[in-house]
């Protein structure tokens, strides 16, 4: 039955700063794929040219990879040109994606809840816009993932540094009103919601050493909150996928305040799928394995440019 997929690459690893997570992904993508007897082989587009795909006679892509030139339209683009169905969001969603700001701007002409923001640089006026946004808040790169480059700042005082340290992964820099409340991540597959699942990190601190490298973190899924506000962060969450023009399969990451509003934070056009990923908890809880969940995935495949 897998045949009909013919052979497939598992995209992984690439040049991004999140190359380290891609391996453990792809890996286990592999390891998924081909226990369900798929054709499946990796490739890693740092060490080799995209057009490789071609010669070697790959009939569809699995991008496992995460961050830039992985998540942000570049391989989409490229497997669009070599003419082979790729997983996940096609150029646009997934340049816009990925972009933090340009989300929110969509978002928000959509109606969808997001936190106040501002764009800022090293002339901006701190104390305006602490007073502003309040504290704390959130500075961080604008195009990068896996909370790279992120600082929770408490005082006026740390604004500069925090600044400055969420431009060395990028040129555009946001700082983000702070959103206390419970973390939620909201899996979508295909035209469908997945349950939610609700992140209880130490003492808040949902970072990348937490995220992938501890068993400090807890995952509920049933997140455990009124099953009607579920299933409105649920449509809020499918509909926030929707108009960005995403498709496959994607997580959208939401806080939920005390008093049950909700703000949409960003959406992953390609989720972390390691043994801490949070796509595969949640395809756990409507019955579906991560191997099938693999290939549901790939089996979603397309491209946007020919029919």
């Amino acid at each position: 039955m897998t045949a009909r997929l013919g052979k497939v690459a598992v995209l992984m690893g690439g040049p991004s700063a999140e190359r380290e997570i891609s391996l453990l992904s792809g890996n286990g993508v592999l390891a998924a794929l081909r226990g369900k007897g798929v054709d499946a082989h990796p490739f890693d587009p740092k060490e080799r040219e995209l057009f490789d795909l071609k010669r070697e006679g790959f009939s569809r892509a699995f991008i496992a990879l995460h961050g830039r030139f992985g998540e942000d339209g570049t391989v989409q683009g490229a497997l669009e040109v070599l003419g082979i169905p790729y997983t996940g969001s096609g150029v646009m969603a997934s340049a816009l994606a990925m972009d933090k700001w340009r989300t929110k701007l969509v978002w928000l002409a959509a109606g969808i809840p997001t936190p106040r923001y501002e764009i800022v640089t090293v002339d901006t006026d701190w104390p305006r816009l602490a007073a502003t946004l309040g504290l704390p808040m959130i500075v961080k790169p604008s195009r990068e993932g896996s909370t790279l480059g992120l600082t929770k700042v408490l005082e006026a005082a740390e604004l500069p540094a925090a600044c400055a340290l969420a431009a060395k992964h990028d040129t555009l820099v946001i700082a983000e009103e702070f959103v206390a409340g419970q973390e939620l991540t909201a899996a979508i597959l295909g035209d469908e919601a997945l349950p939610l699942i609700r992140i209880e990190a130490p003492q808040g601190n949902y970072d990348y050493r937490n995220k992938y490298f501890t068993d400090a973190v807890q995952y509920h899924c049933p997140a455990g909150i009124d099953p009607a506000l579920e299933e409105a962060i649920r449509r809020a969450a499918l509909a926030s996928f929707r108009v960005l023009g995403c498709r496959g399969w994607g997580r959208a990451d939401v806080m939920l305040r005390p008093d049950g509003t909700f703000s949409f934070l960003e959406m992953n056009t390609s989720p972390g799928m390691t043994g801490h990923s949070l796509v595969p908890i949640a395809a756990r809880a409507v019955g579906i394995s991560y191997p099938d969940l693999c290939l549901r995935i790939l089996e979603g495949a397309a491209t946007e440019g020919r029919p």
